[in-house]
């Protein structure tokens, strides 16, 4: 790949202002964070690349501007967050699990517009898929061997197929559920899909189950569970494979959503619904285990879904599909999907007919 080619991040920016110009925040928001995780405020200025006394300012200046402690020293114990410097790092890690594929979103459209001006820069491979774990993992082994050529944006589970359709995208991705509910998945796409145009990569497969508090305090296994007075649910977008997997399970168990306590309340990512019960505000979500470990919550598992890519026939020959293909392929793919809780690879980037995989009953 050209070395023109560039790459586009873009960040949320904590700002807070009274009186005074703007003051950001993200480098102590860091510090509270390893501080929460090691209980060190010396391994925490170490990964921040500061001194001590540095790190120690920091947080004073921060607790004076707040009016309110964000940490607390005890001999012997080492530094701990208070209460509100523990509701910042939520806060953070909230606002970080929504915006991300957003900004990423946007990140790409801009990366593209930009190097499609360029004279070396190209554009090979048009990706739709959902926000998950295994699709970002995918994207960062592409960047970091240096192909900046597939325009991956993360979209809903229908929009991704009917971008494929309409030759809006090359790639698109799609959930399907083992066991009795494939059959409704499957049926959604009928009339969609051709056999003799379009086949089927294998990706991953991943648990998918409740997201719930550490120690599952309200012993909530499954979706009946959530019916119990007052278990408080948070929900995924209504347009999301896991909201419409949910909602079939709901089916499935004759049960009403607007039964269920924060049913109408939905968040964009996996990760989104974890930080939402991790921060308290919510007793159980659906998604996937590596979400739920991300937050260090508990996790029960209700069913497995396969993963996969849906793409047409004639561009399985192009270059830059050959490489994705070839990162799915990967030693270091599979490596880097079997690090995720409740994920696995599946044969990861082989190529099958509509008809080997729609008729079965995984």
């Amino acid at each position: 790949m050209s070395d023109r080619s560039v790459r586009v991040e873009i960040a949320p920016v904590w700002a807070f202002q009274r009186n005074n110009p703007q003051e950001r925040l993200e480098i102590t928001l860091g510090l509270l964070s390893d501080i929460r995780n090691t209980g060190k405020l010396s391994e925490a200025a170490a990964r921040a690349g500061m001194s001590y006394r540095h790190a120690w300012n920091l947080l004073i200046k921060w607790s004076d501007f707040f009016g309110s402690p964000l940490v607390e020293r005890k001999q012997g114990s080492g530094t701990s967050l208070t209460p509100f410097g523990d509701k910042l790092v939520w806060a953070a890690e909230r606002l970080e699990a929504r915006l991300r594929p957003l900004l990423q979103n946007l990140a790409q459209e801009l990366q593209t517009e930009v190097n499609q001006t360029l004279a070396s820069g190209r554009l090979e491979l048009r990706v739709r898929a959902s926000h998950g774990f295994a699709v970002p993992k995918l994207r960062e082994l592409l960047a970091k061997n240096g192909d900046s050529s597939v325009d991956f944006r993360y979209v809903s589970n229908s929009n991704s197929l009917v971008s494929m359709v309409e030759n809006t995208c090359d790639l698109a991705g799609m959930h399907l559920p083992q066991g009795e509910l494939r059959a409704r998945t499957l049926a959604m796409t009928r009339g969609w899909l051709d056999p003799e145009k379009h086949r089927v990569i294998s990706f991953v497969t991943r648990e998918i189950g409740m997201i719930v508090g550490k120690g599952n305090p309200l012993g909530i296994t499954h979706c009946q569970d959530l019916l119990q007075p007052g278990v408080r649910f948070v929900n995924r977008d209504p347009d999301s494979g896991t909201r419409i997997l949910f909602d079939q399970l709901l089916t499935q168990h004759q049960i009403q959503g607007a039964a269920i306590q924060g049913y109408n309340h939905s968040e964009f990512t996996h990760a989104a619904v974890a930080a939402y019960v991790a921060s308290g505000f919510a007793d159980a979500a659906f998604g996937v285990e590596a979400a739920a470990r991300q937050f260090g919550l508990d996790f029960v598992p209700v069913l497995t879904e396969d993963y996969v890519f849906l793409c047409h026939s004639h561009i399985l020959d192009h270059p830059a599909m050959e490489r994705v293909l070839s990162v799915m392929r990967s030693a270091e793919f599979a490596s880097a999907i079997s690090a995720l809780p409740g994920y696995q690879v599946k044969v990861p980037g082989t190529v099958k007919t509509i008809r080997e995989v729609f008729r079965a009953r995984a």
